[in-house]
């Protein structure tokens, strides 16, 4: 594996550290504090490009690649992982899909708008009795004429609020004909369509300025231009798109346990204790390390996983260690954050107690640490 950046990546890269550090953190305690949507940042991400990274120029994205993404991504989570995460569902699970699996009519008709930051999306799985378990969701798309009715309630649906566009799974009905884990189907749903609404915005433990919600269907009428993919082919859908979502997953975590790191380090460099700088002691010097070489290796974890995405080749199991390690990453390395603030680490006065409250979504959506280890290990039996 080539580690060298290209010229194009390393823009990218530059262009997303500079809008982080002078746009995104100054507001990035003002934004959790407040549980604001940052829609002045999700703009300035649309004029950047970033809201379509490696979506073709043709179809209103960048024309860039999935490490470029990666590098973008890990900026933004640096500075925000709300902001970040709100940048990475529209990319993922969203554009991504509808590339792949979309018409050249879909493409031309939703994913421009949504890859140029015009219009926001969601991504639409998740129930009150159904996360994991995908076939077990009970919304049902039944067919009537041409087109179809569709009923049932989403739970947790990152952007629902601010959304324009929802990447919806739902079971497909009849059931006698399809079954289980075939029966789901995937429909491209407007959020202005009659029957569509949302709840209020959940009220999260952290990334509280990604607003995410409960999504309401009530006989909602879709024409047959809207299905993605054809019927009872959601699940492949599904999976494709959540393989490279949790390659953002993975991006969004680096950003967070970086963003631990070093703000741990500045601390300890100025803090004293006993007469000389905490960082001289050496149990702060190997959680430091620790932390650093962690980091180190998810990133490398990350990148693989993305240049493989690149390359046209199946990717699946190493997305899930990406994301398995770099969450798990995040969460030792904000814990570790906290601790060498001290008391400072648990007031809102440092950025250290955010760190640790936003660290631990990245174990949970997009598949679970628990899913990660059986998608890993379910790949290495078959090998």
């Amino acid at each position: 594996m080539d580690l060298r950046l290209t010229d194009e990546q390393q823009m990218a890269q530059k262009t997303a550290a500079e809008f982080a550090k002078s746009e995104v953190l100054p507001r990035a305690a003002d934004i959790d504090r407040e549980h604001r949507f940052p829609a002045e940042l999700v703009h300035r991400m649309a004029e950047l490009g970033f809201m379509g990274i490696a979506i073709p120029e043709q179809y209103g994205g960048s024309g860039l690649d999935t490490v470029s993404y990666v590098l973008v991504l890990e900026e933004i989570a640096r500075a925000c992982a709300s902001t970040a995460v709100i940048m990475s569902v529209n990319n993922s699970l969203v554009c991504d899909p509808l590339l792949k699996f979309g018409t050249e009519e879909q493409k031309q008709k939703w994913l421009a708008p949504l890859a140029s930051g015009q219009l926001l999306g969601c991504f639409a799985l998740s129930e009150p009795d159904a996360g994991s378990d995908a076939a077990a969701q009970k919304t049902v798309a039944r067919q009537d004429g041409d087109g179809w009715v569709i009923n049932g309630v989403k739970n947790w649906i990152t952007n629902g609020p601010n959304a324009n566009v929802c990447i919806l799974q739902c079971m497909a009905d009849p059931p006698g004909k399809h079954i289980g884990h075939k029966a789901i189907t995937t429909f491209i749903l407007p959020m202005d369509l009659p029957g569509v609404r949302t709840g209020p915005a959940d009220k999260k433990l952290g990334i509280r300025g990604s607003q995410s919600s409960q999504i309401f269907l009530d006989d909602v009428r879709v024409g047959k231009d809207l299905l993605l993919g054809g019927v009872g082919t959601g699940f492949k859908v599904a999976m494709s798109t959540l393989d490279g979502g949790r390659i953002g997953i993975a991006s969004q975590a680096l950003g967070i346990a970086r963003a631990s790191f070093e703000d741990a380090g500045r601390y300890a460099l100025d803090r004293k204790t006993f007469g000389q700088p905490i960082a001289n002691h050496q149990a702060i010097q190997w959680k430091l390390a620790d932390m650093a070489t962690e980091l180190d290796a998810a990133r490398l974890l990350t990148l693989r996983a993305a240049s493989l995405k690149d390359r046209g080749v199946r990717f699946s199991k190493e997305a899930a260690m990406a994301k398995l390690f770099a969450s798990e990453c995040a969460n030792r390395a904000a814990k570790e954050c906290v601790q060498i603030f001290g008391g400072n680490g648990y007031v809102e006065d440092y950025p250290a107690e955010r760190h640790y409250r936003d660290a631990k979504i990245t174990e949970i959506y997009e598949g679970t640490s628990e899913i990660m280890r059986i998608v890993i290990a379910s790949a290495l039996l078959k090998e």
